[in-house]
């Protein structure tokens, strides 16, 4: 698989919330607020939340099955900064990945204000306590949620459910691919609707990719370069 990522294709994903006694956030507590302190400096809008990592996954009969505990999100910051720290602790994520009647997949530019300001990649987010249910965590729901809150967009009736995961740079990327009815400039102008009722956006607006000649490895991570190598080769 390209850029180092594995490719799985699922019928579902599932996830349960735990409780893990993770060593990391005290072997590392200075560490972790002399980084946070140097990202709020820089981006003084960032929020120390709760967010949610993977600490075990396994596949069976074309179902990924996970085990999600909460963190702090400055733990998280710094875990990433120092890459691939504990190799048990993934970053699991849902997005679901917006193709177009006319066959242009979606990706959202991150605003300047954002963590990775700048970045293109599919609305998605890090779970966090919001997409817990009792003592499962709705990944779908999340994937679905963080669609809205940031391009507007809704999924159509009809959307399909199959996932597709990529494993790799310590990330568990579980993609949704969606196709909408209307063309790129269609869905492009009701997002930048949806951007100008916002007071502050999230994403600064959205590009549309339809050949491997457009993927941008100063722009997109890992997964999402991955991703359309393979898709829009095929």
């Amino acid at each position: 698989m390209s850029e180092g990522f594995r490719s799985t294709k699922l019928a579902d994903v599932t996830a349960r919330f735990v409780e893990h006694g993770w060593a990391f956030p005290r072997v590392h507590e200075a560490a972790i607020a002399a980084h946070w302190q140097d990202r709020i400096t820089r981006s003084p809008g960032m929020f120390d939340g709760t967010v949610l990592l993977c600490c075990a996954h396994a596949i069976v009969d074309g179902v990924a099955r996970l085990d999600l505990f909460a963190t702090r999100y400055s733990t998280f910051t710094y875990y990433r900064h120092i890459r691939h720290a504990d190799p048990q602790i993934r970053n699991a994520f849902a997005a679901i990945v917006p193709w177009t009647a006319d066959g242009a997949v979606l990706l959202g530019a991150m605003g300047g204000h954002t963590a990775n300001a700048g970045q293109l990649y599919f609305p998605c987010g890090t779970p966090d306590p919001d997409d817990v249910r009792g003592d499962s965590v709705d990944l779908a729901g999340s994937a679905a949620r963080e669609l809205a809150e940031e391009t507007g967009l809704a999924l159509p009736e009809d959307a399909a459910t199959e996932w597709i995961l990529l494993e790799g740079e310590n990330q568990l990327a579980f993609l949704r691919p969606v196709r909408f009815p209307e063309p790129a400039t269609v869905i492009e102008a009701r997002i930048a609707d949806h951007l100008r009722s916002e007071a502050e956006p999230e994403l600064a607006g959205m590009r549309s990719v339809r050949s491997t000649a457009e993927i941008d490895s100063a722009r997109m991570p890992g997964f999402v370069r991955a991703y359309l190598a393979q898709a829009l080769a095929a």
